[in-house]
């Protein structure tokens, strides 16, 4: 009775961890079976929802990605100082001819070179006027001091944002954001991943997008995928846009 007992405590206080562990083996076993065509509902309550990619996908029909509602990608381009995502060209390119408005994002390495980091991000990501800002993925938890890391994390934001001329994106996760960035970065629009909630437990002033879930399926994708949502309407998404450059700015003279 009491292994009973435990064993229910137990599953109570780590409920939401092993239902997603169980949920993780069960993809990892039916994948093999998957189609590409197996679709997860779109969170109720918005209307503008979207994916972010990376080589992991594999191949994807972007065309099927775009009948499923999805306004917005980002496509994962570089990592740490050398890293470029094998399928970054063909997603960055594939996203646009579907009509998806696209961003790109670089993960950060905390233990390397922050300005490093933005030169990789910047000589590989053509950004160019209608598309989506750049954004940094801080989530790594593997750093040797804090405040060197949020450093890094501000270098490559200022670097990136003096060569694009707009503002990065923040992303992380909400137990990393909370305990290493909250209060730090607040300038920058921040991206959201919490999981296992109704909605995020940050006031919603505090962010402009949401990371609902990291197992969705999407038609066009074979296997799971991140899913997103726009705190927002479609108006509010193309404002966030890269302007047009000012041309009268261009040709004026020095």
């Amino acid at each position: 009775m009491a292994l009973l007992v435990g064993s229910l405590v137990f599953y109570w206080r780590h409920q939401r961890q092993l239902n997603r562990y169980v949920r993780r083996v069960y993809a990892s076993f039916i994948s093999p079976h998957l189609t590409g065509r197996e679709r997860t509902p779109l969170l109720a309550g918005y209307s503008v929802h979207g994916i972010d990619v990376s080589s992991y996908q594999g191949r994807i029909d972007w065309g099927q990605v775009a009948g499923h509602k999805v306004r917005f990608a980002f496509i994962k381009a570089t990592e740490g100082v050398t890293l470029h995502d094998a399928r970054f060209k063909r997603n960055w390119q594939g996203a646009q001819a579907a009509g998806i408005y696209r961003g790109a994002y670089h993960y950060f390495q905390p233990n390397y070179d922050a300005t490093r980091q933005a030169s990789l991000f910047t000589r590989t990501v053509p950004l160019a006027p209608g598309d989506l800002p750049p954004v940094l993925d801080v989530e790594h938890a593997e750093f040797h001091d804090v405040a060197q890391m949020r450093r890094g994390v501000a270098t490559w934001l200022r670097l990136v944002e003096r060569h694009y001329g707009v503002r990065p994106i923040l992303y992380s996760n909400y137990s990393f954001y909370k305990r290493h960035l909250a209060g730090h970065f607040d300038q920058y629009p921040l991206w959201l991943a919490h999981y296992e909630v109704e909605s995020p437990v940050l006031p919603r002033e505090k962010w402009i997008i949401w990371q609902h879930s990291d197992e969705a399926y999407v038609p066009g994708i074979r296997g799971t995928v991140d899913f997103n949502v726009f705190q927002g309407n479609f108006q509010r998404l193309l404002a966030l846009r890269i302007p047009p450059r000012d041309r009268g700015r261009e040709s004026a003279p020095n």
